[in-house]
């Protein structure tokens, strides 16, 4: 890996942002073109699943000038027909000479076979560059590749002290605006907003992302509510596409209830239970089948304790206050029955980001090492 191999991966690392939150259920890709002595002759992006890959778009601007290139791209190109066509053939097409990829595909539809392709026709491939910072810009692909689920990520908004609200339930407003701001980022990079109907019969919340332009995709509305609790006239179902809200329900919800959100244009999914309340697992498997590939669970604490118990919560984001409230019945992050400490879950890849008066802290969940 040399450092001018490493200059053209951050750029198509850079391009590959632009798709962020827009691709799913593809990954980011960003693709550089260069000629000749270090000259850029063509970039893309892939934007949005169905439309062109970044391999194409680049091979596209860069037109003639591909032949003899050298084409730097942030995932291993495909070599098959999806929603579009393959692109490693594309490359051979195109003339290309050379290919330096950040990683390989795990999907089993790729998973080396776009690599074997180009160097089949004779072209040099080159793989590893800037693996770390691919690996986690497409962290959630990757996950729902490898996993068969969708990535999850578990977001909580607190004060100092720990409390997601007082004691008398009110939540609005812990954090500031730019820590509220950033909470709608954070939706619209995902597939699915998840909360508990506590939080709904609490709240009422819109579940909707709100930026400072029109976003482009309507993450599902989810609400886990074994029993059906949940309004007919409840803001997250009239708050857009009545069937991107999802009510999911234990299989002995009662009809009635279910009947009634039905009625009012949500979908109802009725999901397996464990220890009396919908199974985070056979929610997740529900979701994944809809194409939804990241998950951004919302709460309150019985729901973050659920998916965590399950071993599900892959990322954390936790929106801290400056603020001490107390109060022995307000409620936590994260509730449950809770761990021993020596049980306790562990993060890693800690990062601090300052947001007006509040902090960002964001970590990866450390999976047990499997005992041998």
């Amino acid at each position: 890996m040399t450092a001018v191999d490493e200059r053209f991966m951050r750029r198509a690392l850079e391009l590959a942002e632009r798709g962020r939150g827009l691709t799913s259920p593809n990954p980011m890709v960003g693709a550089v073109v260069v000629a000749g002595a270090g000259a850029i002759v063509g970039e893309g992006a892939h934007l949005r699943a169905g439309g062109p890959h970044a391999e194409v778009e680049a091979l596209a601007a860069a037109g003639p000038r591909a032949r003899g290139a050298t084409l730097y791209v942030t995932l291993e190109p495909c070599a098959h027909a999806g929603r579009t066509g393959p692109c490693a053939p594309a490359l051979v097409e195109a003339g290309i000479a050379r290919l330096v990829a950040a990683i390989g595909d795990p999907n089993p539809l790729v998973a080396g076979r776009g690599f074997a392709l180009l160097e089949r026709a004779g072209i040099e491939v080159v793989r590893g560059v800037l693996a770390e910072e691919a690996l986690r810009q497409n962290r959630v692909f990757l996950t729902a590749v490898t996993e068969r689920r969708p990535h999850v990520t578990l977001k909580a908004a607190m004060t100092l002290d720990g409390k997601i609200a007082d004691a008398a339930g009110a939540s609005r407003w812990i954090t500031g605006e730019p820590a509220r701001a950033h909470a709608h980022r954070l939706r619209s990079e995902s597939d699915a907003i998840v909360v508990g109907v506590a939080t709904v019969l609490r709240d009422d919340p819109e579940l909707t992302v709100r930026l400072d332009r029109p976003w482009p995709r309507e993450p599902y509305r989810v609400v886990l509510d074994t029993g059906g609790r949940t309004p007919p006239g409840a803001r997250l179902i009239r708050a857009g596409d009545t069937r991107r809200a999802l009510i999911v329900v234990g299989e002995g919800a009662p009809a009635d209830r279910t009947g009634r959100l039905a009625a009012g244009g949500a979908t109802v999914v009725r999901c397996p239970t464990r220890d009396g309340r919908v199974d985070p697992g056979a929610c997740l498997a529900e979701l994944y089948a809809r194409e939804v590939r990241s998950v951004l669970v919302e709460g309150g604490g019985e729901v973050n304790a659920a998916f965590l118990d399950a071993g599900l919560v892959d990322r954390v984001a936790v929106l801290v206050a400056p603020l001490l409230v107390g109060g022995r019945a307000a409620p936590t992050a994260v509730g449950g029955t809770g761990r021993e400490l020596k049980s306790a879950v562990r993060l890693a890849a800690l990062a601090v980001t300052p947001l007006g008066d509040d902090l960002l802290i964001e970590a990866d969940v450390l999976r047990e090492a499997p005992r041998g």
